[in-house]
């Protein structure tokens, strides 16, 4: 009897797991734990804090809104090309300078 309550618990607790609001202290927490510096993951949270509050939506989302309006917006489209190119070049060199 009594494992079957434990059980019934430890399951319950399994599943809603889900629906707590942790999600926000997730990043800054592993930032703690990899590099130990608090100062960093309190900036972190203040900044996915701060974000979340202005536009309403996590800091990923935003981001991939904006790189969807950029990618949308003609004018953009030809420095986000030259972004990529940059990005792809200096890829390319620290490939070669870790190979040698």
């Amino acid at each position: 009897m009594k494992f079957s309550k434990i059980s019934l618990i430890f399951v319950t607790l399994i599943v809603l797991s889900g629906c707590v609001q942790s999600t926000a202290l997730l990043g800054p927490g592993i930032t703690v734990v990899t590099s130990g510096n608090i100062l960093q993951a309190g900036f972190q949270y203040g900044a996915n804090t701060a974000i979340k509050k202005e536009t309403g939506k996590d800091p990923f989302n935003h981001m991939l809104d904006v790189v969807d309006n950029i990618e949308n917006d003609s004018e953009n489209k030809r420095s986000l090309k030259d972004l990529k190119e940059w990005a792809e070049n200096k890829a390319l060199l620290v490939r070669k300078k870790l190979t040698n």
